[in-house]
């Protein structure tokens, strides 16, 4: 079960202006990831469930982080169909991130109250997104659209909450352009917990990378 409301879950989202997306097999090292992003500043993670028996992982990663990790809020990602949803939720997923827009998806977080994200490229999709009570959305894959296409969307729908993925980096104006174009915050992958972080085992250097990117956030808002 859940431990925080998706109300909650979307306020942490807009103070941060950050989400962490990583996979790793090995739940040690999902152990040491969750500690640097956590002792760097991050208060989420959204696990992307790609492997074989991932759920197991993220059972064991979200128990440590109620355990040793006070108000680190973890959540999954790369969810495509509802009955994924239900089990990852079963493990006390906070929020539910999904490559594309499944309606099945929604009926199942919306019945438990879990925030989801759903990929959308197009207008039409943001907004039955919306019209089924989405809070975020997430638009995928980022490079594809550009800054450019979140600023023609927050034209006439100031009120839709956008979170780019891929094309994200912690470049200052790489961030500056998304969010000088309206994003509520980022979903950073391999750009900020890259493979040479991981097989270094460098994750003092995976700490302050966090840290400097979301002090990079809270510059480009401030000066917005």
């Amino acid at each position: 079960m859940a431990r925080y409301s998706r109300l909650e879950v979307m306020g942490k989202i807009q103070e941060t202006g950050m989400v962490p997306l990583f996979y790793h097999s090995d739940i040690e090292i999902g152990k040491k990831v969750l500690n640097a992003c956590y002792d760097g500043g991050a208060r989420l993670l959204e696990f992307t469930a790609r492997g074989d028996f991932a759920f197991e992982v993220f059972s064991e990663l979200n128990k440590y982080a109620l355990e040793q990790l006070p108000g680190m809020i973890m959540g999954v990602g790369s969810i495509t169909d509802a009955a994924a949803a239900s089990l990852y939720i079963q493990m006390g997923a906070n929020f539910v991130v999904t490559p594309s827009l499944r309606e099945d998806i929604a009926v199942v977080c919306n019945r438990r109250k879990v925030l989801w994200s759903p990929g959308c490229g197009t207008l039409t999709e943001i907004n039955r997104a919306e019209e089924l009570g989405c809070e975020l959305i997430k638009l995928f894959p980022g490079s594809t659209y550009g800054p450019g296409f979140v600023k023609a969307i927050k034209g006439p729908q100031p009120w839709t909450s956008v979170m780019p993925t891929g094309g994200v980096s912690t470049e200052e104006a790489n961030l500056r352009a998304w969010f000088e174009a309206g994003v509520s915050c980022v979903g950073m992958g391999s750009k900020l917990i890259s493979k040479e972080v991981l097989e270094r085992k460098d994750f003092e250097g995976l700490q302050k990378k966090v840290a400097d990117t979301l002090q990079l956030i809270e510059k480009i808002r401030r000066e917005k």
